[in-house]
């Protein structure tokens, strides 16, 4: 409760601010200092405007304390939810829109009625001497103050709010381990923030300064076209001001709209795995923002080479360990790799996708680490049982690498070494696929793992000759193999 208490002395030391300067500074020292009333009426004035400031006051206190309900009690409550935590979150985000609404509202309504009834009654009865027309003016002037009170009121909202942002963040990291966040979502848009602000900033001082002076007219003995030419004066020179602080006011919207947009759009692409860096345009305080950015940006890229380099180092040690538990085997994964990024090139792929071919072969018979070095080394023919156990490798090899985590890293790898030993006819094994039902890495590792087995040494065999190997890869073009991947491994192997 003490972030709360100090939360809302600050609110209060604000809104008085944003009152003194708007409401009592603003109304009573250029308007009322622009009348001739003896003192007794300027003194009846100011009660006037005293009383319609409690009105005001109580009105908007009522409001305030339903605007900040959510807030008190999730700060109030010892073991606050999930759920109300984030709906204070919410809120408190919500705060400076509501002060603005708040005072454009209950304080408008409630300060302005009441002190134009009672002004009214007063110069009907004779208590000041203050023609009726100061009243509309009187109106326009209110909406003004009213105006400018909010935009106050909607900065310093902004700042105060920041501490209990924080808190409910981390209450909700502390206790429910989650992370608060607006997900991009926008409560006050940059663009109508900065037009009002502007406009409002460059037509006050107008505004106040013309009816102040319209006043002061009235009391001097001017005709009425002299008031009529200065009506038409004072009309010209708010629509100059006017358009002057719209335009200003588009420009300096348009201006920092701008690379907030650029920024955004580049940080997307870096959560879409897109490293790239934003082209420095700016003159400005942005330049450092780009800056850094791009000071990331390359750090991420060199992250991302080291883990590039790291995952490729991991892939080719298990598969020479795979290896190297065989002499005879020795270097089959990386020759298996090498056939099957040939073919894979031969056959149009590039980038990640060959890269990911190049990983699922140097992996594609991790399964075999589950085969017994009895059955996996048995020089003799190979028992119903055993070679079940051969059979099972694939499926061994895929469920080994959904261990790794993150899954989806290992992803696009599982299809090639699950399917290398696939038939294009379907008499394969693990699944039975054919054709074009069979993982397009699987039918590339296939031809690779079968021309480097048959051209390698075994204990019990010799490796074949490599135009041996190559005429038995095509006759089993359609049968055991691709056509198209064995055909392109064939006419590039006979063409060296």
């Amino acid at each position: 409760m003490i972030l709360y208490t100090a939360f809302i002395r600050k609110q209060i030391r604000n809104y008085l601010f944003g009152s003194v300067v708007a409401v009592l500074a603003v109304g009573s020292v250029l308007l009322i200092s622009s009348l001739e009333l003896s003192a007794l009426e300027y003194g009846r004035l100011f009660l006037v405007l005293l009383f319609s400031f409690l009105v005001m006051a109580l009105l908007e206190i009522s409001l305030f304390m339903k605007h900040v309900k959510p807030i008190r009690n999730a700060l109030r409550t010892a073991d606050p939810s999930l759920e109300l935590l984030e709906k204070a979150y919410q809120y408190t985000h919500r705060l400076p829109k509501h002060a603005v609404y708040r005072i454009l509202g209950p304080h408008l309504f409630g300060m302005a009625v009441p002190a134009i009834l009672m002004t009214y009654w007063m110069i009907h009865t004779d208590l000041v001497s203050l023609p009726y027309s100061v009243l509309y003016q009187a109106v326009t002037g209110a909406v003004l103050i009213a105006c400018m009170h909010a935009l106050i009121e909607f900065f310093l909202t902004c700042s105060a709010i920041i501490p209990l942002i924080k808190e409910f963040r981390n209450r909700a990291l502390e206790r429910y381990n989650v992370d608060f966040s607006l997900e991009g979502n926008v409560f006050v848009p940059i663009g109508p923030k900065f037009m009002v602000s502007c406009m409002l900033i460059g037509t006050f001082p107008l505004a106040l300064f013309i009816m102040a002076t319209n006043v002061r007219l009235h009391d001097t003995a001017l005709s009425r076209t002299g008031i009529q030419n200065f009506w038409g004066w004072a009309g010209m020179v708010l629509f100059i001001g006017t358009a002057f602080s719209a335009i200003a006011a588009w420009l300096l919207t348009k201006s920092v709209q701008h690379p907030i947009n650029e920024l955004y759009k580049a940080t997307n692409n870096v959560k879409d795995g897109q490293l790239l860096q934003i082209q420095d345009e700016y003159l400005d305080e942005f330049s450092n923002l780009v800056a850094g950015f791009n000071m990331m940006v390359r750090g991420l890229q060199a992250r991302e080479e080291q883990n590039r380099q790291l995952l490729d180092s991991y892939f080719t040690t298990l598969a020479v360990a795979l290896d190297a538990r065989d002499p005879y085997t020795a270097g089959h994964s990386l020759r298996v790799a090498e056939y099957s990024v040939i073919i894979g090139q031969l056959a149009g792929i590039t980038g990640v996708e060959l890269d990911n071919l190049r990983k699922s072969a140097l992996l594609h018979d991790i399964g075999k680490i589950g085969v017994r070095d009895s059955v996996l080394f048995k020089e003799g023919k190979l028992t119903d049982e055993e070679f079940d156990q051969i059979k099972a490798h694939p499926v061994l090899g895929e469920n080994i690498l959904r261990q790794i985590e993150p899954l989806e890293k290992m992803t696009p790898y599982l299809g090639g070494v699950r399917s290398h030993h696939e038939r294009y006819d379907g008499k394969g094994y693990p699944d039975g696929l054919a054709g074009q039902a069979i993982p397009l890495y699987g039918r590339i590792i296939a031809v690779a793992d079968a021309y480097d087995a048959m051209t390698s040494d075994r204990p019990y065999r010799k490796g074949m000759a490599p135009e041996q190997a190559l005429g038995i890869l095509e006759q089993g073009r359609g049968t055991q193999w691709d056509p198209v991947f064995a055909g392109l491994f064939l006419k590039y192997s006979r063409a060296k």
